[in-house]
């Protein structure tokens, strides 16, 4: 009889202790608040290689050109994001735009750097640098 007693009580005395610690935790997360994350758009992405892409983003009014690998996260290039704008017509892609992945490995044979030929791409898609 006298274990059965002793095992209440550390039970009891274990739920106190956890109920206190859940209290102080829901208390102490409510005051720091979490930071809110920034927006992020992803405008394209296109892939020049089997574990490489090149991806445009916009965020905070900015956009980056990033050149993206399994090692790392590249800036290629950056400006600022462009007013959105509203597109009524049709948009034909020229053949130049076409196969990227194909330009890319002609470009890095022929020792062209990631940035340059970045901004040659937004070069040819009408986005100056």
């Amino acid at each position: 009889m006298d274990s059965l007693i002793l095992g209440l009580r550390v039970l009891v005395s274990l739920g106190a202790v956890l109920g206190l610690m859940w209290l102080l935790h829901r208390r102490l997360r409510r005051g720091t608040g979490a930071p809110k994350a920034k927006a992020l758009a992803v405008v394209a992405r296109q892939s020049v290689g089997p574990k490489a892409s090149v991806v445009l983003v916009d965020t905070d009014g900015q956009r980056f050109l990033l050149g993206v690998t399994e090692h790392g996260i590249n800036v290629l290039h950056s400006s600022e994001a462009p007013a959105a704008e509203v597109i009524t017509e049709p948009v034909v892609i020229s053949q130049a735009a076409a196969p990227l992945s194909r330009r890319a490995a002609r470009a890095a044979q022929n020792g062209v750097s990631a940035t340059a030929f970045g901004r040659e791409l937004l070069r040819q898609l009408g986005r100056q640098p």
